[in-house]
């Protein structure tokens, strides 16, 4: 299977979209200020303890207090919490654990206030990113996660991912790991360590160990609430758990981003630095046709080439996807069969959207009704088989009596939600017309107003390509953009992506940061 990774550098944001045999698989979306994303460590402070949901709230920075219930603590708590009091306190600066003394795991069904009292600065771990009005879920049993391998302090047991079913490989493996790994660590083993070198899996875990140093280093001057890890970046977390031989190209359009890309992969999969490349545009997306394919596929519509189409609706319980014939062509013998047809030809599908839109949480799918009970079952058989590859948690029921799959699926961050109804470009959805000749009027008083007003020199406008075009037109010494850039003594840089109503634009400073007007 070819696939590719595109990565958009914009002025605000890195988008980064997987496609498989050139079909979007996967979209994300990275912001320059996410502070609270899956995988950070932080030091937080507990504010309270509610017994009544034998939970805690903890103040990690966030605007409201991040969740954590009792079963989240992990059951190696007491010698977490006992190693933060040792660092913070400066009595700790053995650089591994193999001096700690491991205390008594917690018990099971215990209570949280016996636990975890007010105001204690306690070692957390973001689970689940802030969703909606809800701050983040955090968990006490930090791992962190490798290429090959997940590192688990203050625990000795060596696991092995459940999909490596030789077993002369898996017990090659725990012989290997036993062997190499530090006193007091334990180790998750992933499916890509299948049949690795003994080099390579050494290298990962001592990266991995160098992180936990890295961690108590900054532990060690924290004062909560403070973040002490950072998580890899979108881009690198994709590559570590998603590069195997099929990536065939890396395509970039930010050359920095390159070259960090390419400097990882010398680190994880040096054969496979070369298969980055660099394009110098501003919309990378525009040139592969991506924005082409995300306005097919986060509509309330999504249609498929068969003529059938699905009907998505989000709800702040649940997501609900009905199945529709529409105008499929025919070729059954009878309603049953083409129902069994149409059902088939949207299970693929169905499992493309929920990982694209990154839909988590319960989701109930209306297939068309089938009374054949081998039919059901070839359709449960077959949204199985199309999900295995999912990465996110999943249940799958079978179809109900009324033929409505229901689906429960982890949900880790918010979902994906792009706008694919598009205002009118003139009056922009309020029916008032407006002279559009005077848009560029609109830019220049804008621009002149950061230049002379707020002392900005250094600028990045983001505009439609028609407008950029329009800007850029003539000869470079006597365009718009140029008369613009010597009569306000600014560097302007102008950026463009179809994302842009017509008369529509967006400034932003050096760092990429967008600028409210």
């Amino acid at each position: 299977m070819n696939v590719e990774l595109i990565i958009n550098s914009t002025a605000s944001a890195v988008e980064i979209a997987l496609l498989k045999e050139g079909v979007l698989t996967e979209l994300h979306k990275e912001q320059g200020a996410t502070r609270f994303n899956v995988g950070d460590v932080f030091l937080g402070k507990v504010k309270r303890t509610i017994p009544q949901l034998n939970a805690a709230f903890v103040d990690v920075g966030h605007e409201r207090d991040a969740f954590l219930h009792y079963l989240d603590l992990g059951p190696q708590f007491n010698s977490f919490n006992h190693y933060t009091t040792q660092v913070l306190g400066g009595n700790f600066t053995s650089k591994d654990l193999t001096g700690f003394k491991l205390l008594p795991e917690i018990d099971k069904a215990g209570k949280i206030k016996d636990i975890l009292s007010g105001n204690r600065q306690i070692l957390v771990q973001i689970a689940k990113e802030p969703i909606s009005a809800k701050g983040p879920r955090l968990t006490s049993e930090i791992t962190l996660a490798g290429r090959y391998m997940v590192l688990v302090p203050f625990a000795n047991k060596i696991s092995l991912s459940l999909r490596i079913k030789s077993e002369i490989e898996r017990e090659r493996l725990k012989r290997l790991i036993m062997s190499i790994k530090p006193a007091n660590f334990g180790v998750i083993v992933r499916t890509v360590a299948e049949n690795k070198k003994v080099a390579e899996l050494d290298a990962d875990l001592r990266d991995l160990v160098q992180r936990w140093e890295m961690l108590q280093n900054k532990l060690a001057n924290a004062r909560a609430p403070q973040k002490v890890l950072g998580e890899l970046d979108r881009t690198s977390t994709i590559l570590r758990d998603l590069l195997n031989p099929n990536f065939s190209s890396i395509h970039v359009n930010n050359e920095a981003t390159a070259a960090e890309i390419k400097a990882y992969l010398r680190n994880i999969a040096p054969d496979k630095e070369g298969i980055v490349k660099f394009h110098k545009t501003d919309d990378i997306f525009e040139d592969f046709k991506i924005h082409k394919q995300i306005k097919a596929s986060f509509g309330r519509q999504v249609n498929l080439k068969s003529g059938a189409y699905l009907i998505v609706e989000h709800t702040e319980a649940m997501h609900v996807i009905d199945v529709n014939s529409g105008n499929r062509k025919g070729g059954a013998k009878d309603q049953e069969e083409n129902a069994l047809r149409t059902n088939l030809d949207c299970v693929r599908e169905i499992a493309r959207i929920l990982r694209l839109r990154d839909m988590g949480g319960i989701i109930c799918i209306d297939f068309i009704d089938m009374g054949d009970k081998n039919h059901q079952k070839m359709l449960y058989d077959a949204l199985k088989e199309a999900m295995a590859d999912d990465k996110a948690k999943h249940s799958i029921l079978p179809p109900s009596r009324f033929g409505v799959v229901e689906i429960t699926r982890q949900r880790v961050r918010p979902v994906t939600d792009i706008t694919t109804s598009e205002k009118c470009p003139t009056c922009r959805g309020t029916g008032k017309v407006e002279a559009a000749i005077l848009f560029t009027d609109e830019i220049e008083n804008s621009l002149k107003y950061l230049a002379e007003e707020s002392g900005q020199n250094n600028l990045r406008l983001l505009v439609h390509p028609m407008v950029k075009a329009y800007l850029n037109e003539g000869w470079w010494w006597k365009t718009i953009a140029a008369n613009w850039r010597k009569r306000y003594k600014v560097k302007l840089e102008i950026m463009t992506t179809s994302d842009c109503e017509l008369l529509e634009f967006h400034f932003y400073d050096s760092k990429g940061e967008e600028i409210n007007l």
